[in-house]
């Protein structure tokens, strides 16, 4: 976190270290991998309370991300106040309508089909919680001096990454929800205008009747995402 004069570059030892035999590392990956296969946008949500403290734990855990210059350029609302998450369903719905009704091309709505979205958003009241995910495009310090963030929309990403797998590992479902614009959410969080609102992720149970696009269940398979360059690639072997 920068604070302008306090900050300077000094070496520590690694703190923690893990390392696993090989055939324990796959393992731990393959692992790794089932249990997020495990996780699902979710669009139906039950009222259930969720405790603040396994929200805020999972915050916390976004916190940790690694960032560019270590600015952490993100903050997290947290919102459970009903009256607050209808004016959001409000102005969300609103943006919507005129999104179906022109805004988007066909192309683009071609696309949404299968995935079964439409105006109504209903999750964004149902859900107990909303996590409104702000990215800081500049930081102030102590004395009002604006410095520069480095990588935000890369930082800001993986931080909600985090976020996400964490929420997956409590138990809990999310929604990735990006209206456009979402200024007004500023001032409803009375967050400053350095900062730019960037997702709503609904957090929550499913509902008994929660359902899942089919579409979803696709994923590319592993040849189709990844390029290996094995030693020697760079000699003109064709990469593996």
């Amino acid at each position: 976190m920068y604070t302008k004069g306090s900050v300077r570059y000094e070496p520590l030892p690694l703190p923690d270290r893990v390392r696993l035999p090989d055939d324990q590392a796959l393992a731990a990956a393959q692992v790794f991998r089932a249990d997020l296969a495990r996780r699902h946008s979710v669009r139906d949500f039950v009222a259930d309370p969720v405790p603040e403290a396994v929200i805020a734990e999972c915050i916390a855990a976004a916190g940790l991300a690694p960032s560019g210059a270590n600015h952490q350029p993100w903050h997290f609302c947290l919102i459970g106040d009903p009256a607050m998450k209808a004016r959001i369903r409000d102005a969300a719905e609103e943006e919507e309508r005129a999104f179906y009704d022109g805004g988007a091309g066909d192309e683009w709505l071609a696309a949404l089909e299968p995935i079964g979205t439409g105006v109504s958003k209903p999750h964004l009241t149902t859900a107990p919680w909303l996590i409104v995910i702000f990215a800081q495009r500049y930081g102030v310090t102590e004395d009002g001096t604006r410095y520069k963030n480095y990588y935000v929309p890369e930082s800001v990403g993986i931080a909600t990454g985090f976020l996400i797998a964490a929420l997956h590992r409590a138990g809990l479902v999310c929604l990735t929800h990006t209206p456009n614009p979402m200024k007004f959410l500023n001032d409803l969080c009375g967050r400053p205008a350095s900062e730019k609102p960037v997702m709503i992720l609904p957090v929550g149970h499913p509902a008994p009747d929660a359902t899942v696009p089919s579409v979803a269940k696709r994923k590319k398979p592993l040849e189709q995402i990844l390029t290996v360059f094995r030693q020697g690639a760079g000699d003109g072997a064709a990469p593996g």
